[in-house]
């Protein structure tokens, strides 16, 4: 079943060339960038890891770097001037360091647009990062309960 499941997802996907794993994809595109939009994108990845070891990276929507764990944490997208982080769950997130500086009127998700030259607040950031992986894993769990609760 599991050797059916990959095969579909390989032949499926237009975007996993040769069976690559997102994190080779999300590699390829790092260099792809070969700029500042490569180096901060390297950046908020090697962040998102240190501060969610268990992060799972993902590849969707024809090749946008997505890490996960029990939920969306985040998603980077490139743009010609700027990398944008959006948090799935974000409007839900306290940010006492105010890193969210985009897509703020929303009900549910927040960015940060990182711009050339921009220093990036790295513990404000992984803060943030634990932050979302703690909403998705307690999301999950109260979900957890309340159908067991209600059976």
């Amino acid at each position: 079943m599991k050797k059916a499941t990959a095969t579909m997802k390989k032949s499926g996907s237009s975007e996993e060339k040769d069976g690559d794993s997102p994190s080779r994809l999300i590699d390829a595109r790092i260099k792809e960038l070969s700029d500042w939009r490569g180096e901060t994108l390297a950046r908020v990845r090697t962040l998102i890891r240190q501060a969610e070891p268990d992060v799972v990276e993902e590849w969707k929507w024809r090749g946008v770097p997505v890490w996960e764990r029990a939920g969306i944490i985040c998603t980077g997208e490139t743009y010609k001037s700027v990398v944008k982080l959006t948090f799935a769950k974000g409007a839900s997130l306290e940010d006492p360091s105010g890193l969210f500086n985009s897509s703020l009127d929303g009900n549910t998700r927040r960015a940060i647009d990182f711009h050339e030259g921009d220093e990036i607040d790295e513990q404000a950031l992984k803060t943030l990062v634990r932050a979302a992986a703690a909403l998705n894993t307690s999301a999950r769990t109260a979900g957890s309960r309340k159908k067991t609760g209600s059976a």
